[in-house]
C-alpha cells in the first residue's frame, strides 16, 4: 500500500520536528524532515507531499514578531506553490510557532477563499510571560477540520509566550458561524474557559485555541498534539491509571488524541489520494 507523505520543516529555530514526524508515523505516514532552504531552493518539491506540516519553535527566534520572519521568506520564495498545494486539496498542519506562520502567510482563516489576506493576529500572552502548561481543549463536533473528525476534547500541553488569538469582531463571529474555531480552551468538563486563567492560558479571544479554513484542510492550534503520542505522556497517567484500578477496570492504552488527530490526516489523504 502507498503511504501518505508528510513533509516536516525544520530549520532556524524550529524545533518539535522530531516529535512530529513521529506523530505522523505512528498514524501511518511516510515522514521527511526538511530543512526550509531546500523548499526554497528546489531541492525538495512540495508536489511531492500530501501533508504539510509547519511545526512548534521560535522560527528566526521570533525577532519581529513570532511566524512573521518564516512566512515572509516562505511568502516571497514559494509563496504560489503553497497556494497550489492549498488548491490540490492536500493538508496543511501548523502546531504553535506554525499556526502563527499560517496565519501571518494568510493561509488561515481563508475566509472568502482568500488565501493571501491576513485577518487575524496571535499576541502576547495577557500574563506577560511564556507559558509551558497543559490545557484542556473541547472541540467543534460539526467543524469541517479533517484533523478533529471525532474528537469532542482533548488535553494537550502549550509552550509559548505569543499565543493570543485576536481578530475584529466580525472575524471572529464569521470564523463561529462557519465552524471553522476548531479548539477552544476549556476546563475539565469540555465547557468553554469563558477566559478565565490559567484555564485560557494567554488570553484568547472567545478562548479560541485553533481553527481551520473553510474546507477544514488547512488547520492550526496552539497546543501541542504531537507531544501526547503515548498515555505516560500526559502528567496524569499515574493518577488515571490507579483510578481505573480501583474501579476494576484496565487502563486505557488506546491511542490518544494526539495519535488520533494525525491518523484524521493520514486517512484522509489515503482515502482521496491514494
Amino acid at each position: 500500500m502507498r503511504q501518505a507523505k508528510a513533509l516536516i520543516l525544520t530549520g532556524f529555530g524550529l524545533n518539535c520536528d522530531n516529535e512530529t514526524a513521529l506523530a505522523f508515523e505512528l498514524a501511518g505516514a511516510q515522514s521527511h524532515r526538511v530543512h526550509i532552504n531546500a523548499v526554497i531552493a528546489g531541492k525538495v518539491r512540495l508536489t511531492d507531499f500530501h501533508i504539510l506540516a509547519f511545526g512548534g519553535g521560535f522560527s528566526w527566534g521570533d525577532d519581529h514578531g513570532a511566524g512573521v520572519i518564516q512566512a515572509v521568506k516562505l511568502k516571497n520564495h514559494i509563496g504560489e506553490d503553497l497556494l497550489s498545494f492549498v488548491a490540490a486539496g492536500k493538508l496543511v498542519i501548523g502546531i504553535c510557532n506554525g499556526f502563527q506562520a499560517l496565519v501571518n502567510l494568510g493561509l488561515l482563516p481563508g475566509l472568502d477563499k482568500d488565501y493571501t489576506r491576513r485577518s487575524v493576529a496571535i499576541t502576547y500572552n495577557d500574563c506577560g510571560s511564556f507559558r509551558d502548561q497543559w490545557v484542556h481543549l473541547t472541540a467543534e463536533p460539526k467543524s469541517p477540520c479533517v484533523f478533529t473528525k471525532g474528537l469532542q476534547a482533548a488535553d494537550f500541553p502549550v509552550r509559548h509566550g505569543e499565543g493570543k488569538f485576536i481578530a475584529d469582531p466580525d472575524v471572529v463571529s464569521a470564523l463561529f458561524a462557519n465552524r471553522q474555531v476548531v479548539f477552544q480552551y476549556a476546563d475539565e468538563n469540555a465547557h468553554p474557559a469563558e477566559g478565565v486563567f490559567p484555564l485560557n492560558p494567554n488570553g484568547s479571544v472567545q478562548d479560541i485555541a485553533g481553527i481551520c479554513d473553510p474546507t477544514g484542510k488547512v488547520f492550526g492550534l496552539m497546543p501541542h498534539p504531537e507531544a501526547y503520542t503515548h498515555m505516560t505522556n500526559h502528567p496524569d497517567w499515574t493518577r488515571h491509571k490507579l483510578m481505573q484500578k480501583r474501579l476494576g477496570k484496565p487502563f486505557d492504552t488506546r491511542d490518544t488524541p494526539g495519535i488520533q488527530l494525525f491518523c484524521n490526516g493520514v486517512d484522509y489523504i489515503r482515502e482521496r489520494f491514494l
